[in-house]
């Protein structure tokens, strides 16, 4: 099992994270919200099913899957979504969003760093964590 499986990260920087949520449609209150938090992120493994979990001081979600498969999701700004999960390489987990407004979470691990780009439409976020 790789070395990232199980870490938490903490999320220390955060680029573009305003225009990303303008362009699915969050209004100026969540934005700014949404901006203010630092979540903590976990990925744990069990058998061939993932739980993927977010933490902060605004909202905590859990997503389960198995990789290629879809699901449901319930974003943390409340637009239902179908999902699709992928493994590229050991380290990068590609994250697909089908809904109304498309997205896509690239999350790269590694031991100590966790980089996640997210893309709606022409809006692209880059967040940094820390392994904690």
């Amino acid at each position: 099992m790789a070395a990232w499986v199980g870490k938490k990260y903490k999320m220390e920087k955060s680029e573009g994270f305003d225009d990303y949520m303008k362009a699915l449609g969050v209004g100026m209150v969540l934005r700014k919200l949404g901006n203010s938090i630092s979540p903590t992120v976990e990925l744990v493994k069990e058998g061939d099913e993932y739980t993927f979990n977010t933490t902060s001081t605004f909202k905590n979600t859990t997503i389960k899957f198995k990789l290629g498969e879809e699901f449901e999701e319930e974003t943390v700004d409340g637009r239902k979504v179908k999902s699709v999960c992928t493994l590229e390489g050991d380290n990068k987990l590609v994250h697909e969003q089908k809904g109304e407004k498309p997205t896509t979470i690239i999350r790269e691990f590694t031991a100590t760093d966790l980089t996640a780009t997210m893309t709606a439409g022409n809006a692209k976020c880059v967040r940094y964590y820390k392994a904690v």
